[in-house]
């Protein structure tokens, strides 16, 4: 099986001169099931039964019939099957799954049977959604919003053969939405939140991390041995408060090899459902200059040698006692450039940041000067190494309520990165925070697109506002349209920090207009349901329009005119923050202190 969807559908009567009856198989009406009922193995696991439930709740929806889940067969057909059973497979639309990946999926629709199976422990559940989807037209738009649509008195569908397998190994739409709720997350496809095993529990692929500050920490070896340490300017940093933000091992000290090797090992022991490790650098740029660090980094041409030939020499040890776990690194800020002659391992994953890039144009244009070089990264990891992953960044960490004008780059970005071989991908985005800015619909598009990239961004943005925001969907199609017209037209180039919005080419001069759009999308919503959802996303546009005050805390140093004229907009700003539960302005500012701030400034407690 490939990465892309292979639908065979044989429509009886379109081989010619086939006379009906005569072998050719027929499709199935999902409007008159009502007498048909779902089938599992009685030893089917968790993530299976889930599944069926999942199917019998969800087309329930749909169709207004709730179909019996069985464990054993009484008549040749009018059966769902899912996942693999020997009633499945001695069915006319019966298969074997042995072989599978636990991702990987087939649906068959034939014949009076319908059957969904896969790999365990996710193939199943990934089917019976992905049938949900096709087949009945459901939505998984936010976790409290499933959009189910009732079927029409007649729906002939199939017959069909089909099989996924998910280009990505490692899918992570990182958004507090998501995080936040497992349940929702395997619905969207996202597989790596949750250890429950109703819902396929997560990936042994872990995303690849900072790792050296707790496999080797500096308060416990640094007041003896300094020397475990990075030298920089002259002196050990050791011990340091903060091993992620201010030190690195020594890495060509073989004691320091000895250490970390160590914990890897104590780690894949206690934890045998990862399918990697992380071996990685700390958060910061204070990497080791001793004489023998920097001969290897000089000859390597980037610090990427000295760190590439340590991991190398844990993923050496990790092969010989555990030889299926993967041994990960980060090619992140000065690591990022592949070394000239050392060659990873082959159980050596390499995880790829795009920190430096410009959010606001696709990573492969080449006119975008922050991305040629990360192009050329990419390109270089390529051709030395098999294992590769992606960290990308899809959201302002400086401003997570300021409106981000990247939601064009998505589908280009996620293309290029499978297009290169990517094995995972790590969207970085809001996590630690709930109700960022357009973060439903960021995480229906990302999520969307990684699950399958060759989907359309901008269908997919379509469809989540016409499904999301009825009546109201043109006006915040303008906005948004509004926001990256700007940003496009000002050449702006912006990596994922901006203190202000003139960084992405938003002037504040268009705030009046934005938050207008979003007031004629209020007039037009219809429902207090729709209402709630439109007054949520318009908090990006309200946060734009008094940017020119975020930062100002005393009422002395404002203009009064700029104040008293934004001083109602800050009010409804601050409390639809509230309502919807805002909790992190930025990624390490909470709401309540940038909202006690505003407060201050229009002299309000």
């Amino acid at each position: 099986m490939t990465g892309r969807i292979i639908a065979v559908a044989i429509v009886a009567g379109v081989c010619a001169g086939a006379p009906a009856g005569a072998g050719v198989p027929s499709g199935v009406n999902l409007a008159a099931l009502g007498n048909w009922d779902i089938v599992i193995a009685p030893d089917a696991p968790p993530s299976t039964r889930y599944a069926a439930e999942e199917f019998q709740a969800l087309f329930g929806a749909a169709s207004g019939t709730k179909l019996a889940i069985a464990t054993a067969v009484e008549r040749p057909d009018r059966h769902i099957f899912i996942g693999a059973s020997p009633a499945m497979r001695a069915s006319g639309a019966g298969f074997e799954v042995a072989g599978f990946g636990e991702e990987d999926f087939r649906i068959i629709i034939r014949d009076g049977a319908i059957a969904i199976a896969g790999g365990e422990p996710r193939g199943t559940l990934y089917g019976v959604y992905t049938f949900l989807e096709d087949y009945v037209g459901v939505r998984f738009l936010t976790a409290d919003h499933t959009h189910v649509p009732p079927l029409p008195a007649w729906k002939i569908v199939g017959p069909v053969d089909r099989s996924y397998h998910p280009p990505l190994a490692m899918r992570w739409s990182y958004y507090g939405e998501v995080n936040r709720d497992p349940a929702f997350a395997a619905r969207i496809r996202v597989n790596t939140v949750g250890l429950d095993p109703r819902h396929g529990g997560r990936t042994g692929i872990t995303n690849i991390s900072h790792s050296f500050f707790h496999q080797i920490p500096s308060q416990k070896y640094g007041p003896e041995h300094p020397e475990y340490f990075a030298l920089v300017d002259g002196k050990r940093l050791a011990p340091v408060k903060n091993d992620g933000y201010d030190t690195e091992p020594c890495l060509t000290n073989p004691e320091v090899l000895k250490i970390v090797t160590a914990a890897v090992l104590e780690e894949i022991a206690g934890h045998p459902e990862q399918s990697n490790v992380s071996v990685s650098q700390n958060d910061n740029a204070k990497y080791c200059r001793c004489p023998a660090c920097a001969a290897v980094d000089a000859r390597e041409g980037t610090p990427m040698g000295s760190l590439l030939e340590f991991v190398n020499a844990v993923a050496d040890v990790v092969a010989a006692k555990y030889p299926r776990v993967k041994v990960g690194t980060l090619s992140y800020w000065y690591t990022r450039r592949p070394p000239k002659t050392i060659r990873p391992r082959p159980n050596v994953q390499i995880q790829l940041c795009s920190i430096e890039c410009c959010l606001l144009h696709p990573i492969a244009d080449p006119a975008c000067p922050k991305n040629v070089e990360f192009c050329r990264d990419l390109e270089g990891w390529g051709k030395i190494c098999e294992n590769v992953s992606i960290w990308n960044y899809n959201t302002n960490f400086t401003n997570y309520l300021l409106p981000c004008p990247n939601l064009r780059v998505l589908e280009p970005n996620v293309r290029f990165f499978v297009t290169n071989q990517a094995k995972g991908i790590f969207m970085q985005a809001a996590g630690n925070a709930w109700a960022a800015e357009l973060s439903d619909l960021r995480n229906y598009m990302i999520a969307n697109l990684i699950w399958d990239p060759n989907r359309s961004g901008q269908e997919l943005m379509d469809e989540f506002l016409r499904l999301h925001y009825g009546p109201a969907a043109p006006p915040i199609r303008q906005y948004i349209d509004l926001v990256h017209d700007a940003a496009a037209a000002s050449g702006a180039h912006q990596n994922c920090f901006a203190r202000q919005a003139t960084q992405y080419g938003l002037d504040p001069s268009i705030a009046p207009k934005a938050v207008a759009l979003f007031d004629e999308a209020l007039a037009r919503a219809g429902s207090d349901a729709v209402k709630a959802r439109v007054e949520k996303a318009s908090i990006a546009a309200l946060r734009l329009a008094i940017d020119p005050v975020w930062y100002a805390d005393d009422p002395a140093k404002v203009d009064a005119q700029i104040l008293e004229k934004l001083r109602p907009v800050i009010r409804r700003f601050v409390g639809l923050c509230e309502r919807f539960r805002v909790d992190q302005a930025s990624e390490h500012e909470a709401f309540a202190t940038a909202r006690e701030r505003l407060r201050r400034l229009i002299g309000e407690k």
